[in-house]
C-alpha cells in the first residue's frame, strides 16, 4: 500500500537552546550546538528525500535553531527544492538585521512561543529573565520585515486564566496566527505534569472557547494543536446550532485552507491527531518520530531514506489504522475525526494506542464527564 506524502515535517535541526524551559519535550537541553546534530551535508540530503515525497511544509524547529549558524542556508536549500518552510523559533535571538535575513532565506512563516501574557509568566517558564521583551522584540523585527509570524502558547495551570490576554497580545502584535498545545507528559513536561496539567474538564472549557473565538476572529488563524479532540467539539458545536437553526460562516482559516491559501497550507489540519497519518518528527540525531511529543521511533534517516521510513514503518502502519485504538477511542464515533492525542496516551499510560486520558467526552452516553485519570 502507498499512503499519502505527509503535510507537515517538523526537523529539530539542534539540541542546542538559549533558554531552559520547565515544560520542553526534551529532557536534556545544551547551551551549544552537540556534535550529534545533522550536519549541513546530512541536512541537505534530508530536504532531497523529503521534497522526493511530496511538497510538506517543513518546520525548522529545535532547540533554538537559530543557534546553528547554517539554518538559513538551509532554509534557502530547502526552499530552493519547493518545500514551503517554517522557523519555530523563541524569539530571542532575532535583531532587525537578522529578521531580513530570514526572511530572504524563503522562510514563509515564523513562529514565536508565548507561554504567557506578559513578562512574569513567560519569564518564569522559560528560566529567563527578560525573554519575554526580547521576543516581543524579535516578532516585531519579523514583521516590520513583512514575514507572517504566529504565536505558539502552551496551555497549562500557569497561564489558563490567560487566554483572553493572550489572544490580546496576539491582536496588539499583528500575528497571523494564534495555535494553542495543550500540554503533553512527556520529557520536562513529564516533572511539571502534576502541577500544570489542566483537567479534561478544563480542556473541554479551553477548546469551546477557541471554537467561540474562531467565529469572531476572521483576520486571525486559530488552531488547537495536542488536542484532536478539537475536531469532535467543532463536529458537535456545529450540530447543535444546524438544530438550533443558528448559521455560521465557516472559519477564515478552514476556508484559507480549503482554497489553498498558503497560510492555509502553514495550518495543515484536516483531522485531530495526525502523529504518523499526515506529521511526523526528526530529531538532532536523525530519528523519525510520529510527532515530537511521542518518543517511540520508526527509523533514522541517517540508516534509511526518509521515504522509505514514511511509507514503511510499522509503527506508521499501525498509527494510520484507527480499528487498533483501544479504550474508549476504540470505539468513539469520532475517532477518525479525532483520533485521541497519541502521545499524551503513551506519556500517561504508556501505550500510543490506548484511549486519550485527558478526553471528556464519553462515547457510550455521549455525555462530557471527568474521566479518573
Amino acid at each position: 500500500m502507498t499512503y499519502p506524502p505527509p503535510r507537515l515535517v517538523f526537523w529539530e535541526t539542534t539540541a542546542g537552546c538559549n533558554l531552559r524551559c520547565i515544560h520542553c519535550r526534551r529532557i536534556e537541553v545544551a547551551d551549544q550546538l552537540t556534535p550529534h546534530d545533522l550536519t549541513t551535508a546530512e541536512g541537505f540530503q534530508l530536504v532531497d528525500q523529503i521534497a522526493a515525497t511530496g511538497s510538506p511544509v517543513l518546520v525548522l524547529s529545535g532547540g533554538e535553531p537559530l543557534m546553528r549558524p547554517d539554518i538559513l542556508k538551509i532554509a534557502r536549500y530547502a526552499s530552493d527544492s519547493g518545500l514551503p518552510v517554517a522557523l519555530a523559533t523563541n524569539g530571542t535571538l532575532i535583531h532587525d538585521a537578522l529578521a531580513a535575513r530570514i526572511r530572504d532565506s524563503g522562510i514563509k512563516r515564523v513562529s514565536i512561543s508565548f507561554d504567557g501574557a506578559d513578562a512574569a509568566t513567560h519569564d518564569m517558564f522559560r528560566s529567563l529573565p527578560g525573554s519575554f521583551e526580547a521576543a516581543i522584540r524579535g516578532f516585531r523585527a519579523l514583521r516590520a520585515v513583512g514575514l507572517p509570524v504566529q504565536i505558539n502558547t502552551t496551555v497549562a495551570r500557569h497561564n489558563q486564566a490567560q487566554l483572553e490576554a493572550i489572544l490580546q497580545l496576539a491582536r496588539d502584535l499583528d500575528a497571523v496566527a494564534l495555535h494553542l498545545f495543550l500540554l503533553v507528559p512527556v520529557g520536562c513536561g513529564v516533572e511539571i505534569a502534576e502541577d500544570q496539567m489542566i483537567s479534561a474538564l478544563e480542556y473541554e472549557r479551553v477548546l469551546n472557547w477557541l471554537y467561540d473565538v474562531e467565529q469572531s476572529e476572521p483576520s486571525l488563524q486559530l488552531k488547537a494543536t495536542c488536542a484532536p479532540h478539537y475536531f469532535r467539539v467543532m463536529r458537535q458545536r456545529r450540530a447543535e446550532e444546524n438544530r438550533q437553526g443558528l448559521r455560521r460562516d465557516l472559519p477564515a482559516s478552514h476556508s484559507r485552507q480549503a482554497s489553498g491559501h498558503p497560510h492555509g497550507q502553514m495550518h495543515a489540519a484536516t483531522k485531530g491527531c495526525l502523529a504518523g497519518t499526515g506529521v511526523c518528527f526528526i530529531s538532532h540525531r536523525g530519528q523519525v518520530f510520529p510527532c515530537g511529543y511521542l518518543p517511540v521511533e520508526a527509523g533514522n534517516i541517517r540508516q534509511q531514506s526518509f521515504g522509505a521510513i514514511w511509507q514503511d514503518s510499522a509503527l506508521f502502519a499501525e498509527m494510520r489504522d484507527p480499528d487498533l485504538l483501544g479504550g474508549k477511542c476504540g470505539i468513539c464515533q469520532f475517532k477518525t475525526l479525532c483520533g485521541g492525542c497519541r502521545a499524551r496516551a503513551y506519556g500517561v499510560v504508556g501505550d500510543y494506542l490506548a484511549e486519550e486520558p485527558f478526553c471528556a467526552y464519553d462515547p457510550q452516553t455521549r455525555r462530557i464527564v471527568e474521566p479518573a485519570i
